[in-house]
């Protein structure tokens, strides 16, 4: 279904981001996993190979809080496959914090993540997708 199909999809480390991986790569997709940090990226990507190695998938770790970072990291996906067919923005985090806790530090931390990181890395690939004429971007969300 995905044959040919670039796809990159943040927070793909663990829980539904791997699982989005999976279904992606079963699919025939070639995937790109964001994790928070290089390691948690290359532990996913070796767990995806262990079962599968000729599965096409890599993982980097852009900092999703900087605009530049994770353009300088899109780019090079699209320099390395020639398009990027896919984003799916699935990084995010919450708080069980009670309101009466909450500081203006954690509500900004938990908005450049689940706000800002998702509008940056649209942005990001906007330029590839545009070039090419198609593109999806899904953005998912928690229930909270």
């Amino acid at each position: 279904m995905l044959k040919g199909k670039v796809a990159i999809v943040t927070g793909g480390t663990r829980g539904i981001g791997y699982a989005i991986v999976e279904k992606y790569l079963e699919n025939h997709a070639t995937v790109v996993l964001c994790g928070s940090r290089q390691e948690t990226a290359d532990k996913a990507v070796a767990k995806l190979k262990a079962e599968h190695p000729d599965w096409p998938v890599e993982g980097i770790a852009p900092d999703l809080g900087d605009y530049g970072a994770i353009k300088a990291a899109f780019d090079g996906v699209w320099e390395r496959y020639g398009h990027i067919d896919i984003l799916v923005n699935n990084a995010g985090m919450s708080s069980s914090t009670p309101l009466a806790d909450f500081t203006p530090e954690l509500f900004r931390k938990i908005m450049a993540l689940n706000v800002d990181a998702a509008f940056y890395c649209i942005l990001a690939v906007s330029e590839a997708m545009t070039a090419q004429g198609s593109g999806c971007i899904l953005n998912t969300s928690s229930m909270v």
